[in-house]
């Protein structure tokens, strides 16, 4: 079999950075000053000035970033909060935690995003919030549905874990992921177009000067001044190993988001040079929008039997995702069904994530399509 071409390669990445990286690290040992500290409060700053937000506010994961930015509203039990069923658990899972109830929209075949449609027929005088993804590495419309929830005092909370860097143009005005709602939540998660070197996740704070101070506060166990507890919080703290890790490949983010971007025109160039554009539907950049292409996810025909057959090859894929939410065993006491969305679930059955990463060579992505088309030539 011929090497293995894995979905992504952080080793190649690492040997880019690895020189300024080693040096970040050595200068927090030096200081052995490891939990937030100086490090933190420098990178929070060089985010901030990224998204063009306030603030931001690090934490210890893009899950507890969420829970975060959630504790931040004071929902309650019988509160509601609309969002995608096709996402991560995280996303769900954390407006349970709350106490709330998830309640789902369904999403759009080509963009795999919310449907902003689907979120306004949703809405009951119990909404508090909307919690919308950007999946994938590409913004959802929120121009259709950001002045109805301001009237309506429904939050905003943009999910921008698979998204840093994606923005959309509205009325030309550049919207970044992460600096259109009331708050917004990122992962650096390794695999993440911008990845730490363990755990990591921060909430943006577009304008909002109190509720930066509480979640910075909520992270902390709820304390303004140490041992002082004004609420009860949460331990969800940045360490500065990994906040100088991040200061390093944020320096790097553009130029990894724009050589995805080209790895993702070439794939569908060479999908189109083969001629299977009618069994491979690859993803749609919607207008307006800038997608940083996280994962390269396409519709298959047979995906199971492509993707048994690609492994077969030494080609590694990935689904994303495999259920619906609304279909997950420990949500069952939602009450929804198979059939409630559609197109989320068609979606679970099609989805294929291709290899892609910013080093991803371009006679890899030869074979790769050339692997392809060799399974659906020869399974006419």
């Amino acid at each position: 079999m011929p090497d293995k071409i894995p979905s992504f390669d952080l080793t190649r990445n690492y040997a880019r950075v690895k020189e300024e990286v080693r040096v970040s690290v050595d200068r927090v040992l030096e200081t052995q000053h490891f939990i937030m500290g100086p490090e933190v409060e420098n990178f929070e700053k060089e985010m901030s000035a990224y998204l063009d937000v306030q603030q931001t506010a690090a934490c210890a994961s893009g899950t507890d970033a969420l829970v975060l930015a959630l504790m931040d509203l004071d929902l309650k039990e019988g509160d509601e909060v609309i969002t995608t069923p096709f996402t991560f658990f995280a996303t769900a899972s954390c407006i349970t935690r709350t106490g709330a109830r998830p309640v789902f929209a369904d999403v759009e075949p080509d963009s795999y995003n919310l449907s902003m449609e689907a979120v306004l027929e949703k809405i009951t005088p119990r909404t508090k919030a909307v919690i919308p993804v950007h999946l994938f590495g590409q913004t959802c419309k929120l121009e259709l549905i950001k002045e109805e929830l301001e009237k309506r005092n429904i939050k905003l909370v943009e999910d921008c874990a698979q998204a840093i860097g994606a923005h959309r143009i509205v009325n030309g005005e550049i919207w970044r992921a992460g600096a259109v709602g009331d708050l917004g939540c990122f992962s650096f998660f390794p695999t993440k177009n911008l990845g730490c070197y363990g755990d990591g996740g921060m909430i943006s704070i577009p304008r909002d000067e109190a509720a930066a101070a509480r979640i910075k506060k909520l992270r902390v166990h709820g304390a303004g001044t140490t041992y002082f507890h004004e609420e009860i919080g949460i331990n969800s703290r940045l360490d500065a190993i990994q906040a100088a890790i991040l200061r390093v490949r944020l320096r790097h983010l553009e130029e990894w988001n724009e050589e995805r971007r080209i790895v993702a025109d070439r794939y569908k160039t060479l999908l189109g040079e083969k001629g299977l554009l009618e069994v491979i539907k690859p993803p749609v950049e919607q207008q307006g929008n800038r997608h940083v292409y996280h994962q390269y996810v396409v519709r298959a025909t047979r995906r199971d039997e492509l993707m048994q057959f690609l492994a077969e090859r030494g080609v590694v894929t990935r689904i994303y995702y495999p259920l619906s939410l609304h279909l997950q065993p420990c949500f069952s006491y939602l009450g929804y069904r198979e059939g409630d969305f559609p197109v989320s679930e068609m979606l679970t059955r099609d989805v294929l994530a291709l290899p892609i990463f910013p080093e991803l060579l371009p006679e890899e992505q030869i074979r790769i399509v050339d692997e392809i088309a060799a399974f659906y030539g020869g399974q006419k």
